[in-house]
Formats: C-alpha cells, sequence, structure tokens
C-alpha cells in the first residue's frame, strides 16, 4: 500500500507503516512536500518544524527495526494549533504579543502523544487568543478553506482543520471554548471531537476560559479522532481540573454500529433558535434517515433555546478571558491585533456579581441538560457550515451572536462533528453528535457508524489545482 492508498485515513496510514509499505520517514517527508507545495495558498502552518520532524522520523524507524513500537500512532506526523507548548519553540497564540514566549517544556497532550510515537510537523494557525477572529492585520496571515480559497475555513483552530483536510498532516489537535474544534473540522470536511470538560489535559496550553476550554482532536474520520483520544486522555495533576475518570477502550467502539442505539434530535436548534439554509436542512434530514436505516431508534429532544445557553456562556468566557489577557492589554495595547483590544475593551465592564450568577445558570442548564438524556443515549443536531466568505467573516467586529456548537462548551458534555453532505458549490455540511458526561466512546461510535454508511468523508479538497485567490477580493 502507498502513502496516498491510505487516503489519508489514520489507521490505515498505521497499518502501512506497520507492514513496512512505508517507513515513518516516507510519512514525513511525504507531508513536508505537501506542506512546501501547498500551504503558500492555504496558511496553515504558522511553524513547521522540518529538522525535528525528519529527526525524529528516523528514531522512529530505528525503533521500529529494533522491533519495539508504540501503538498505532508510531510513527504518524501531526500538527499542534499554535496554543500547545512545545518545549524550545514559541507558543504565540496567534498574537504578536507573544511571538517571543518560548516553552520551557511540552503541554501535557504534545508529551503523551511522543509518548505513544506520534511526530510533530509543526504549528498551526488560529486566531488571536483563539478569540479575536479573522484578522488580516495580524503577522500571520488567516488561514483559508480547502475547498474554496476565497471561504472561511472556521476557527479558531483553523489551521488544523486545514491541515487535516488538505493532507497536510495526518491528525491535529485543537481546542475548542465554544466551538473551535468542531467550527473548523465541519466546515473543512473532516471529523473532530470536542471530549469532556477534564477528559483531556490543558497543562501547557495558552487558555481562553479556564472553566470552558478542550483540548481535542481532529482527523479524517471518527476512528482517527479514537486513536489519538486514547493517547491524550487521562487524569493530569498539573491541570486542577483535570478529571479522574478511567479511561476506556475507545478503539472498542469503532465499527460496532448502533443498532438499538437511542438517538434525541434537538431539531430547533437549526430550524428555529439559528434557522438554517435549505442544504442544512435537507442533509439533516437525510442524515437522521441514514441513522434510522442502521439501527437508531430517534426521539425528538427539546433543549433550551441556544440564546439562553449564549448569555451564559459569552458572560463567563469573556469575564475569565479578560482574567487571563486584561493586564497584558492595558499594559501593552499596541502588541495585540486590534479586533481582540475592541472586544477586550467591552469585557473590562463585567462584574463578578453577574459572573457568579452566570456560574450558578451554568450549572443549572447542565444539570437540564443531562435530565434530558436520561432516556436516551445521544443527542444530535446540525454543526457548524456552510463555510461564508473569509472577507466577510473578517469584516465583522463582533463575535455571533449564537453558535450550533456553544451549548455543549457551556455544559462540557463531549461532542463530535462528521461530514454529512455538501451544497451544490462543493461547501462541508455536519453533523453534530453530543453525548453524557465521559461518554466519548458513544459518541464516536455513532459517528463511526454513520461514516461507515455513507461515503462523504471519503471525498477531499483538490488543493493542487485551486486558483490562487485575489488578494484585492479581500
Amino acid at each position: 500500500m502507498s502513502i496516498t492508498d491510505s487516503n489519508g485515513d489514520l489507521l490505515a496510514m498505521a497499518r502501512g507503516l506497520a507492514s513496512n509499505d512505508y517507513s515513518s520517514l516516507d510519512l514525513v517527508q511525504h507531508y513536508l512536500q505537501r506542506i512546501a507545495r501547498l500551504d503558500d495558498k492555504l496558511h496553515s502552518y504558522t511553524n513547521v518544524m522540518t529538522e525535528r520532524a525528519l529527526s525524529e522520523a528516523r528514531r522512529a524507524d530505528f525503533s521500529r527495526l529494533q522491533g519495539h513500537t508504540l501503538g498505532p500512532l508510531h510513527g504518524i506526523p501531526f500538527g499542534a494549533k499554535d496554543v500547545y507548548d512545545v518545549e524550545g519553540e514559541a507558543t504565540t497564540a496567534g498574537s504578536p504579543a507573544f511571538k517571543n514566549r518560548v516553552a520551557t517544556r511540552d503541554a501535557t497532550a504534545i508529551a503523551r502523544l511522543r509518548g505513544a510515537g506520534a511526530i510533530l510537523l509543526g504549528k498551526l494557525a488560529t486566531h488571536e487568543l483563539t478569540h479575536g477572529g479573522v484578522d488580516f492585520g495580524l503577522p500571520w496571515p488567516p488561514a483559508r478553506n480547502p475547498w474554496n480559497l476565497d471561504y472561511d475555513p472556521g476557527g479558531s483552530s483553523s489551521g488544523a482543520g486545514v491541515a487535516v483536510a488538505s493532507g497536510l498532516c495526518a491528525f491535529a489537535l485543537g481546542t475548542d471554548t465554544g466551538g473551535s474544534i468542531r467550527k473548523p473540522a465541519a466546515m473543512c470536511g473532516i471529523s473532530g471531537l470536542k471530549p469532556t470538560f477534564g477528559r483531556v489535559s490543558r497543562y501547557g496550553v495558552m487558555l481562553n476560559a479556564a472553566s470552558l476550554d478542550h483540548c481535542g482532536p481532529m482527523a479524517r474520520t471518527a476512528s482517527g479522532c479514537a486513536v489519538v483520544l486514547q493517547a491524550i486522555a487521562g487524569r493530569d495533576t498539573l491541570d486542577s481540573v483535570s478529571a479522574p475518570a478511567s479511561v476506556p477502550d475507545y478503539m472498542a467502539s469503532i465499527g460496532k454500529g448502533i443498532d438499538g442505539l437511542r438517538i434525541g434530535v434537538v431539531s430547533h436548534f437549526w430550524t428555529e433558535d439559528l434557522p438554517s439554509l435549505p442544504p442544512v436542512r435537507e442533509g439533516m434530514g437525510q442524515a437522521i434517515e441514514m441513522l434510522k436505516r442502521i439501527g437508531a431508534k430517534v426521539t425528538d429532544v427539546r433543549l433550551k433555546s441556544i440564546a439562553e445557553y449564549t448569555e451564559t456562556k459569552l458572560t463567563i468566557q469573556r469575564f475569565e478571558l479578560f482574567a487571563l489577557y486584561g493586564q497584558d492589554i492595558r499594559s501593552r495595547r499596541a502588541e495585540f491585533g486590534p479586533k481582540m483590544r475592541n472586544r477586550m475593551d467591552d469585557y473590562a465592564l463585567i462584574t463578578k456579581e453577574a459572573y457568579l450568577a452566570a456560574k450558578q445558570r451554568q450549572a443549572e442548564l447542565t444539570a437540564e441538560m443531562l435530565r434530558s438524556m436520561a432516556d436516551i443515549d445521544v443527542l444530535i443536531t446540525a454543526g457548524p457550515g456552510p463555510a461564508e466568505p473569509l472577507a466577510n467573516v473578517a469584516a465583522r467586529s463582533g463575535a455571533p451572536a449564537g453558535d450550533l456548537t456553544l451549548p455543549f462548551n457551556l455544559t462540557g458534555f463531549p461532542a463530535a462533528v462528521t461530514c454529512i453532505g455538501f451544497t451544490e458549490h462543493d461547501l462541508p455540511l455536519s453533523l453534530q453528535v453530543v453525548g453524557k458526561p465521559f461518554a466519548e466512546g458513544t459518541v464516536l461510535r455513532v459517528a463511526d457508524a454513520y461514516e461507515r454508511a455513507t461515503r462523504w468523508h471519503l471525498r477531499h479538497p483538490n488543493v493542487e489545482q485551486k486558483k490562487n485567490y485575489e488578494a484585492a477580493s479581500v
């Protein structure tokens, strides 16, 4: 099997390495060559660690020749959103204010992936402090959607979504405060998982909001996300909110099917609260019918409105974001991008009393969602997408009024997205699967079953044939 025969599937790639069809060095060189050839269009990487990756590939191959392998990720190349610390490298979080912030040790998730044999290719683009949105005034140009270079790839893990979808790494690590894994995964046509709050350590990660941030995997398939989650999940004493819950075998859920599984459809999210475009409604209708066809028992579930989750979440996020970076903004304002500066000015006005009231409401909304799931295994709702023109997104001064992804950051429940089709202009559509706390295995099982029953995840953008975008269009 050749590298291209794997079609970007992480498990197929691992089998190719195990059968000596190619080496880790072959894989790393393959990705580095694609990055060199294509990323001047896509802008997914901010730091490519070429020599480091090549050296680690040689070590991985030598270890395999000696009969020592570290599991399915041994020798597999990946990228990490530029919020994860990597020893000896700058962690900027997409902000010029932190361009000289060099890490002295690896983030826990990076260290665990290294321990599993994975090879880091480099750092991936993000919105400033994972919050500033698309901003052409920063030193790094915004990442571009590989399906249409004039469109937004979603954020804030924008580079991660682009790199995985474009075949510039086998998988990526993102972070998610209000949808920042699921949005780019959805808009780039791949799979992405936001695990339960506390399931994956955030130690060594530049945060956005301490009580809402999640670290998680992005890959071509749900099975790829399962393999990566297996390596990075688990208790970490260096992260004060890291959960002690035991880590199951996530791969045991893959290929299991969903016959008899109970699914609750939260249709009002995309039909009433944030009315979607016709392609989304059509895609969701077809996806629900497919889930029924492969054995799921489907019922309707009604939660609180997205507006109610949004108001609570934004109060918490903005208060915590200002607590993290407000002093920096005030003391060295000119070093930050204009969007970030302007947004943070308003956040200084949120009172401690308003924050505490929002935290109380968060607890109530979380309990209410859990009660709604008492008789079902997972919720489904529409995911993000389709993508919008990049220039339109860049022109917005503020954050969106609400998101389909946001409620599940507030409650901290695990949520994944997978592709369910495309618009007539070849922009991906997505389905979101949400589980009970620490039921990532069930979430991945549903996403995997849908992927096995369809072929949407096998469709990839042909970046090689994309024309250069017109700079004047932005």
